[in-house]
Formats: C-alpha cells, sequence, structure tokens
C-alpha cells in the first residue's frame, strides 16, 4: 500500500497543476537504485532515503522544464524516463555490484523498524503527507493557485499566479514523493533492487489517481483497496491446493486485472483537472 500511496499523491499533487507525469515507475526504479547505492556508500539507511528522494527531485525538475517552460509533449518525456529507467538501472547494478539484475543490500543499510510497534516509520510518514497533501490544496493560497493553473491557467496568468513556476513545483513534488515510494521498495519493504522493481506499481498509482477523483483523502482510500489485491495475490501463492489449480503467472495478474475492472467501473463518473496534459501557452 506504502509505495502506491506515495505515487498516487505525487501523481495528483502534480496532475493537479495541468501536469501529467506517466514515468512514475522509472522515478520508482531510478530512486530505488540511487537509495540502496547511497545507502551501501554510507552504510546510513536514512542518507540512502534522502538519496531516493533527491533522484525523484532531479527527475522531477527535468519533467517540469520539459513540460512546464519549453512546452513539451508531456506522455513522450514520461515514456522516455520509463525506458530510460529501464536500461540504465539493469546496466547499474552489473557496473556497480558485478550481478545481473538483483542485488540485496546488507541489513545495516535498511531502514529499521519503530520500536515497539515493529513497522516502517515510512509508512507512518505516507499517512502523515496524505494530510500534509491534502491541506497544502485545500486549505492554503499555494493550494489554490495550484488547483487554479490547473482548471484555469489563463484566468491564473491574468490574476498575476505565474504558471509555469507553478506547474514546475508540483512536478518536483509529486516526483519526490514517487522517490520516496521508490526507497521505501529497495531499503525497507522488499529490502532489494532489481531491474524491474516496481513491478507495475507506477502505472497502478496513475489508475488510484482517477480512481481518487484528484482527492488526497481518497487516494489513501484508492491505495488500501490495491494493496489489498496485491497481497491477496501473494497469498494465494502460498495455499497448495490454489497453486495446483491456478498457475503462479496467472496469480500475479490479480492486482492487475482487478486494476481494470476498479477502473472501468469509476469511467466517466470522476473529473480530471480541465487543463491536465496541455502545454500552456501564454498569447
Amino acid at each position: 500500500m506504502t509505495p502506491l500511496l506515495l505515487a498516487a499523491l505525487g501523481e495528483l499533487f502534480t496532475e493537479r497543476a495541468g501536469i501529467v507525469n506517466i514515468g512514475l515507475e522509472g522515478i520508482m526504479l531510478l530512486s530505488a537504485l540511487a537509495a540502496v547505492a547511497v545507502a551501501e556508500a554510507f552504510v546510513n539507511p536514512w542518507i540512502g532515503v534522502l538519496a531516493g528522494v533527491g533522484m525523484g527531485v532531479l527527475i522531477g525538475l527535468i519533467h517540469g522544464y520539459i513540460s512546464a517552460y519549453f512546452k513539451g509533449d508531456q506522455i513522450i518525456s514520461g515514456l522516455g524516463i520509463n525506458l530510460f529507467a529501464l536500461g540504465f538501472v539493469a546496466f547499474a547494478i552489473e557496473a556497480i555490484w558485478g550481478v545481473r539484475g538483483y542485488h540485496t543490500p546488507p541489513y545495516e543499510a535498511k531502514v529499521p523498524r519503530i520500536p515497539g510497534l515493529e513497522i516502517s516509520p515510512i509508512f507512518i510518514a505516507s499517512i502523515i503527507l496524505v494530510i500534509v497533501t491534502y491541506y497544502i490544496l485545500y486549505r492554503t493560497s499555494l493550494g489554490l493557485k495550484i488547483r487554479a493553473v490547473g482548471e484555469n491557467p489563463e484566468a491564473a496568468d491574468v490574476v498575476g499566479v505565474h504558471v509555469e513556476r507553478m506547474q514546475l513545483f508540483a512536478t518536483v513534488y509529486g516526483a519526490a514523493l514517487t522517490g520516496l515510494a521508490g526507497a521505501f521498495l529497495s531499503i525497507d519493504w522488499l529490502a532489494a533492487i532489481t531491474k524491474e522493481l516496481p513491478a507495475g506499481r507506477g502505472f497502478i498509482a496513475l489508475a488510484i489517481v482517477n480512481f481518487s477523483n484528484w482527492n488526497p483523502l481518497l487516494a489513501l482510500g484508492g491505495s488500501v483497496l490495491f494493496g489489498f489485491f496485491w497481497v491477496l495475490g501473494e497469498w494465494l501463492k502460498n495455499i497448495g491446493t490454489v497453486k495446483a489449480v491456478i498457475p503462479i503467472t496467472l496469480m500475479n495478474t490479480i492486482p492487475y486485472i482487478a486494476t481494470l475492472v476498479v477502473t472501468a467501473g469509476i469511467i466517466g463518473k470522476s473529473r480530471p483537472p480541465r487543463h491536465v496534459g496541455r502545454p500552456y501557452k501564454r498569447e
């Protein structure tokens, strides 16, 4: 649930400003690699988490400048992030650790659990970030400006809002949260880096944004729902009688099938920001 929630929160914040970033999968993968490499180098998981978030910020700056300032195609830019990550991370794992496609960091590089609760501090942070993101969007003047440029950038520009600056900020904030999701995968929950680590979670996060109708509180509910289907698939794999009847490869598709079914059920009922995905060009 945690990586889905963080990536979905970041994306809905970005889309509220009118920018689409479909490169969530690539951001998570590159951030996961940075988190493992830095955590191992410094033997400190928290520096690794910062490196993962920093990688997200860097990619958010690149995508934000391409989308907001250079008026580039946002879909092509997002695809480029995903394709670059797929090739680069596979190469980097072999170049850094001398193995192909899989590396497990040492215990000292893993994020410790909260004493007494035995849960991840990043999980707690993700819940707090839901409240923070909701508060920024609906209770601050910054949030009002971000929503304004996503709905009607011409009107926002007329009243003095710097459209490109708001869009760049939203894109960087969203990518930073997605970077935190990548760090969570590699040095916390799964404690490993592979060349396909996100395994489609970035695309499911995009579906959660639609499911939540661009509301952070509903994104929390959507992440719990889609996370349940993910865990359900993993649980069924461990039941002998089920494995004897249904191939494991077919059970791996459960979260994706659930995503298609749920998303198909809400098509036409959710309303995206009016100007999302379209570059704003001042007349």
